[in-house]
């Protein structure tokens, strides 16, 4: 599938869009207040361990200690086994038993901060580069990414990896991307070298930190988004790679002119005068993705709710109603809602504990066929994704691997009227508490005493158009008078009711 990767940056934010057959198919944003943390490598201290948990956390220089688990402690190879489970610790093998408080350790994040969350860590440290990923700590280990599907390829670039590493006998393990396909050796060699040379200044750092006794020192940190995008995204599908900023493109057309020159060329500085993302779409799908309502070809539509538990998407026919029977209905929105669902997580980035309840099917057939369309059009997403089967009630469980925070939790915050409910009290609702207050008050009242109403202009009418003669009957035994005052400042659910 053809693609393009449309950069937009400015001095505060970088922004790129993965465009895949016309369809903004993944966003990344970075903020240089908030530069993400995974891949970046740390000399930390050990704070404190819990042999409950079987976990530590470390100190890494950040407002929020990192969390440690035995588990990231423990070797594998995810890139090339991914749906290999990590070997858990063993009796013998307790985190007590590795770790102790005031320890240093040389960790890598895995999981950016995430709310009140400290990054996660793992002790298995990786460099990955265009073609290669390096593991020091994994000898004579050579892997292939899962996503070279041709056997023939795959057992060329096992030869060539474990070559390179008898001929320089150097000490850790090698895994091919999938950038490395029909990648000659030569290449790979130069990949090697350079991998080596960054871990040798990583040790260094790593060594004249301890030196210095520092408790805390970033040894090695990812480059900025574009740069991490062109590495990583960039293949040879690629058509174009648009950016409208001209330093960032010079620095781009540097590092390709070095590492990746077959795409140099591709790189092209966007000088029109209407914004890149404007231009191409980018800034509508990225609108579009913070909405809880998806609507589908068809008329159905999908509702997308994101809690810190997890995710919920919700399938319903909508204004569908097919040519046929309900039951071809359904089918036909749920096959779409697979399509979409896939093309929504990955834009939104959703990860986690995500739920699907696809409207409910009667047919066995219709509903295996339902989930082999969803795990077909998820099958490009590079997170790693695990799929349980339709229950009898419609409802799909997957777990998505999160390394960032979605689109919505990096753009959005909890609206200040709701407080982050999603909705407020109705009208009537407000209105019965006013009158419930009323009531209170005028057990309490003197005769003398007047009331005022502090209320938002829409909830002022309201009561006056709707409760007025409940009010008055409330009130009439103290003889006082109600007047109303209208706050600019309050919203609906926001009122006072005070005597004098």
């Amino acid at each position: 599938m053809a693609n393009e990767i449309l950069i937009n940056h400015c001095s505060l934010e970088s922004r790129v869009a993965l465009i895949i057959d016309d369809v903004v198919s993944e966003i990344f944003i970075e903020r240089c207040q908030d530069v993400s943390l995974v891949g970046n490598i740390y000399l930390g201290t050990v704070v404190r361990v819990l042999p409950g948990m079987q976990a530590a956390f470390v100190e890494i220089g950040r407002e929020r200690t990192a969390f440690l688990h035995i588990d990231d402690m423990q070797k594998a190879a995810p890139m090339d086994k991914p749906n290999q489970p990590k070997p858990k610790a063993s009796p013998d093998d307790l985190i007590e038993r590795r770790l102790y408080q005031g320890e240093r350790i040389l960790v890598q994040v895995i999981k950016d901060e995430l709310g009140t969350k400290g990054a996660r860590l793992t002790t298995n440290i990786s460099l990955p580069s265009r073609y290669l990923v390096y593991l020091p700590d994994d000898d004579n280990y050579v892997g292939v990414s899962t996503r070279l599907s041709d056997q023939k390829e795959r057992n060329r670039l096992r030869g060539e990896l474990t070559t390179l590493i008898q001929a320089l006998n150097f000490k850790g393990g090698l895994i091919a991307r999938t950038a490395a396909e029909h990648i000659a050796q030569a290449k790979l060699e130069e990949d090697v070298y350079y991998l080596l040379q960054l871990w040798h200044t990583i040790v260094a750092r790593t060594s004249s930190a301890k030196l210095r006794k520092a408790k805390h020192e970033l040894v090695y940190q990812e480059p900025s988004l574009p740069l991490r995008c062109i590495r990583d995204l960039a293949n040879e599908l690629t058509t174009t790679i648009v950016v409208d900023d001209e330093m960032v493109y010079g620095e781009l057309r540097a590092f390709a002119d070095e590492f990746m020159p077959a795409i140099a060329d591709k790189i092209h500085h966007y000088t029109d005068d209407a914004p890149l993302f404007h231009a191409r779409g980018v800034e509508s799908a990225l609108n579009d993705a913070l909405m809880k309502r998806v609507d589908l070809p068809s008329g159905g539509y999908l509702i997308i709710e994101q809690t810190e538990a997890m995710t919920t998407i919700d399938v319903n026919t909508g204004s569908y109603i097919g040519k046929r029977s309900l039951e071809e209905t359904v089918y036909k929105t749920n096959l779409e809602a697979a399509q979409s669902i896939a093309h929504q997580v990955r834009l939104r980035n959703l990860g986690g504990i995500i739920i699907l309840d696809f409207i409910d099917m009667d047919k066995s057939s219709h509903r295996d066929a339902v989930l082999e369309a969803l795990q077909s059009a998820l099958e490009n997403d590079p997170a790693r994704i695990k799929i349980t089967g339709v229950s009898e009630l419609g409802l799909v469980e997957m777990t998505r691997s999160r390394t960032r925070e979605s689109l919505p939790q990096q753009l959005c915050e909890p609206c200040p009227v709701c407080a982050g409910k999603g909705i407020i009290k109705s009208k009537e609702a407000i209105a019965f508490d006013v009158i419930r207050r009323l009531l209170q008050l005028s057990s309490q009242a003197n005769r003398a005493n007047n009331f005022t109403i502090i209320a938002s202009q829409a909830m002022t009418d309201y009561l006056q158009d709707n409760h007025m003669n409940t009010m008055n009957d409330i009130i009439k035994l103290t003889n006082a008078a109600i007047q109303f005052k209208i706050s600019q400042h309050y919203h609906q659910e926001q009122y006072e009711v005070i005597f004098d």
